[in-house]
């Protein structure tokens, strides 16, 4: 019987969908996540996220390969078509072929997987350098837009690299945001976010930062894809030196623009956050 799998967006309650369709002894035909609609012939179900489940699932995917439990949870942060339905054709491969396949990257059923989560790493590993922060009164803030969900990724270089820092970087594609404080990180969804206009130290090192970036381009050897290639143009929007003058105006101006760093709830980076649900996916 096809049927359409309602779950809650998350890592785990995507597993619990897995261990549903063999209890059920049942084929999904898709997947739909959160407050997703999906219009469809199929019967559907809502299938409740279940830890036990879950790692239940993760530990038989783990044993049979830790290289595919690895590919599972990056594969889930992709941005991927149609990527659950994706990754429980591996699964269902998986146990019934065993891991050869895995050997073959051209196989059918692993090479969409495989190419989205190079994508997903090449994306991470752009982000390293693309990222750039601000100081706002004594925290470090930034934003990125990323395809992928790469914060669970890209969160691990940035805590290691400022462990000692208070920071947040927000993702204005999947509207979430990292959250860390010497000792703890933390990935909260965050629907509504708008950062801060700089103080007038900010603003200043913004606009050095710029005037660097202007001034040790050669003219003469200009060469707009070139820079295209190494510097994908999508990324640009977050980048300081590439930004109107109304991104180094500071707040104290009478041109810039008032208001909070974050809206209000929202903890300020300099404390943990309150307990909460998590974003949905997981860290690999």
């Amino acid at each position: 019987m096809d049927v359409i799998y309602h779950y809650d967006g998350s890592f785990e309650g995507f597993l619990s969908c897995v261990f549903d369709s063999y209890a059920h002894k049942e084929i999904p035909a898709g997947f739909c996540s959160g407050e997703d609609g999906v219009f469809s012939l199929f019967d559907s179900r809502t299938v409740p996220t279940d830890p036990d489940h879950a790692a239940r699932v993760l530990q038989k995917v783990a044993a049979l390969s830790p290289e595919a439990a690895v590919l599972l949870r990056r594969g889930f942060l992709t941005c991927l078509a149609e990527k659950e339905l994706r990754l429980f054709q591996v699964v269902a491969k998986l146990l019934r072929e065993g891991p050869g396949f895995l050997r073959n990257r051209s196989d059918e059923t692993l090479y969409p997987v495989i190419r989205a989560v190079q994508h997903l790493n090449g994306e991470v590993h752009l982000l390293k350098g693309f990222v750039r922060f601000s100081d706002l009164g004594g925290v470090l803030g930034g934003e990125i837009e990323p395809k992928n969900r790469v914060l669970p990724v890209l969160g691990g270089h940035f805590s290691a690299r400022f462990h000692n820092e208070r920071f947040f970087l927000y993702d204005r594609t999947h509207k979430e945001a990292l959250f860390h404080v010497p000792g703890q990180s933390v990935i909260r969804p965050l629907a509504d976010f708008q950062m801060a206009p700089p103080d007038k130290t900010e603003a200043r090192y913004r606009l050095l930062w710029k005037r660097f970036y202007d001034t040790i381009a050669i003219k003469e050897r200009e060469n707009p894809r070139l820079r295209m290639s190494n510097m994908p143009k999508r990324y640009w929007g977050t980048m300081t030196e590439f930004q109107g003058e109304e991104h180094f105006i500071p707040r104290t101006s009478p041109g810039a623009v008032s208001g909070p760093g974050a809206p209000a709830g929202i903890s300020a980076p300099g404390t943990p956050p309150p307990p909460g649900p998590s974003a949905p996916g997981s860290g690999p």
